[in-house]
């Protein structure tokens, strides 16, 4: 998902999508360990989308913070 599609998410839905991404990430590297895993690239774009959301998070965490 691109940032501007994650800043138009609720808070709710934004830790779902990230609880989502973060079980997919352990089952990318577990299907890796086993020598299961078909697309390498999709450990890296999982790690990208949950720095994303992380990133969006902190945004609005600090937004609440200095109160604007």
């Amino acid at each position: 998902m691109r940032p501007r599609e994650l800043r138009d998410l609720s808070d709710a839905e934004l830790e779902e999508k990230l609880h989502d991404r973060r079980q997919e990430l352990f089952n990318l590297r577990f299907q890796a360990a086993t020598g299961a895993l078909e697309n390498p690239s999709r450990v890296r774009l999982a790690k990208r989308e949950i720095a994303r959301i992380l990133t969006v998070r902190n945004e609005r965490g600090a937004m609440e913070r200095t109160g604007k």
